[in-house]
């Protein structure tokens, strides 16, 4: 079966007042991911390896294969995006109760967390994703990876919160200012609420 976009979970001016407008979410959802998602879909029709795979099966499949490069750059970028748009809330920033005990234990402080999560970003040269993630010794860490490469694979730990910072995430908003989109992403967009719920889910 096909791969299709997921619908966003809110509108796409729900995350306007918050700064992120919609031709920002009708370039990035409606267009980049689904050209990800399109390319995908006829790279999985051409090789039967890859038929009858979930998502994640095809991301982890193709990882480091230098003749799959392609398939690991759009089913990546698939995923990585998917994971995106739920970090997102119209109602975002506020950081719940169980998630800040564990990030004032493992960081120090709230504000150590989002400096160190900033950094990431800030420093990722050119495209990539920042990531939140439970890392196997059971403590939240900060990472970073480059275009559609994502800790699904690299062992680093499990997903709890991503942010998008290829240009395409950021430019209508915030033109050149990477930094400026992440403060702002951090403090009035990022959805806690689900990093939480994936923590509590183990």
């Amino acid at each position: 079966m096909a791969f299709e976009l997921p619908t966003l979970p809110y509108a796409k001016t729900a995350l306007a007042a918050a700064g992120m407008c919609e031709e920002t979410l009708e370039l990035h959802h409606g267009k980049h991911h689904q050209a990800y998602i399109t390319a995908l879909n006829g790279l999985v029709e051409k090789n039967p390896d890859l038929q009858g795979k979930s998502l994640e099966q095809i991301v982890a499949f193709s990882y480091n294969k230098p003749d799959l490069v392609p398939v690991f750059n759009n089913s990546g970028q698939h995923l990585n995006h998917s994971q995106f748009w739920l970090s997102m809330s119209p109602t975002g920033g506020g950081i719940p109760g169980k998630l800040e005990t564990k990030l004032v234990e493992d960081f120090g402080s709230v504000q150590a967390f989002k400096d160190a999560f900033k950094t990431a970003g800030t420093t990722q040269f050119g495209s990539g994703w920042a990531w939140l993630v439970l890392a196997p010794d059971g403590k939240l860490k900060v990472t970073k990876s480059p275009n559609a490469s994502t800790p699904a694979v690299t062992g680093e730990g499990k997903v709890l919160l991503v942010y998008d910072v290829w240009e395409h995430a950021y430019y209508v908003d915030f033109r050149n200012r990477r930094p400026d989109y992440i403060t702002n992403w951090l403090d009035k967009i990022a959805n806690y609420e689900f990093a939480e719920a994936n923590l509590l889910a183990g």
